[in-house]
């Protein structure tokens, strides 16, 4: 983890006069597993719509791979590598699991790097809702995405962005509305991208369990970084546990 993939200098984002990202700043390096909590309202979800281009900064920069994409489409970011998961899945509920990554594996940046040649999309539908923990010789795959249990839901979202082949991957509280077991079999995938190079960016409430993945972790609080550092150092960090806590100066 010696190459930086991702700067993010100085961004800031106020809607309508409140301000929910103040001037944060942080590196990600290329094979790197980023957390980055925050007590509800810190900024987080404004975060991440930033750096994929949902929400346009109101001021800062966002380089990633060398490459300036402050601001730009979603689309555009997407075909360059950065993937990421939503909180509110939203598959193409009249479609099958497996069809929902076939418009992923049409796209250009899949095309580039596969030198043109897409090979039978339905079998590499498969593959990848296989190794996001889709049992291959069952109905599951085929059936209708609304018909599936959330937590099948929150994994067809996480092999929807594996389809696009990404560098970076961020997973917007991934872990969401999952059951323990769920979540227990979901942690290894995760290790396993990441193992094999896949840089990883994961907002998280289950700090228990992001705490055991992340290498680093970055703290939130009113859209201000407030703490960077390891996972073993946050939940004593002052300054995250009073976010989190409480100020015992408080009423």
């Amino acid at each position: 983890m010696d190459k930086t993939i991702l700067t993010v200098e100085n961004i800031s984002k106020n809607f309508g006069g409140v301000a929910a990202i103040v001037r944060v700043s942080f590196e990600l390096q290329e094979g790197e597993l980023l957390g980055i909590i925050g007590p509800n309202g810190s900024g987080k979800t404004t975060l991440v719509n930033l750096l994929t281009g949902f929400v346009k900064p109101d001021s800062g920069t966002v380089i990633y791979q060398g490459r300036n994409i402050t601001g730009k489409m979603p689309y555009k970011i997407a075909e360059l590598g950065i993937a990421r998961t939503f909180q509110m899945v939203k598959p193409f509920y009249q479609l099958s699991a497996f069809k929902n990554l076939i418009i992923p594996l049409y796209s250009s940046r899949v095309k580039k790097l596969r030198g043109g040649k897409y090979g039978d999309r339905d079998d590499v539908a498969i593959d990848l809702l296989e190794d996001v923990g889709f049992e291959r010789d069952s109905f599951v795959p085929y059936k209708i995405a609304s018909s599936l249990p959330h937590g099948y839901l929150k994994r067809l979202e996480l092999a929807r962005c594996l389809a696009l082949r990404p560098d970076l991957l961020i997973l917007d509280e991934l872990f969401s509305g999952m059951s323990m077991s769920e979540v227990a079999s979901t942690l290894p995938i995760i290790e396993k991208l990441n193992a094999e190079g896949l840089s990883i960016i994961m907002v998280e409430h289950r700090l228990k369990e992001l705490f055991r993945i992340a290498h680093r972790v970055i703290a939130l609080n009113f859209g201000a970084k407030i703490a960077d550092g390891p996972p073993r150092t946050m939940m004593e960090n002052e300054a995250v546990k009073a976010a989190y806590l409480g100020s015992e100066d408080e009423d």
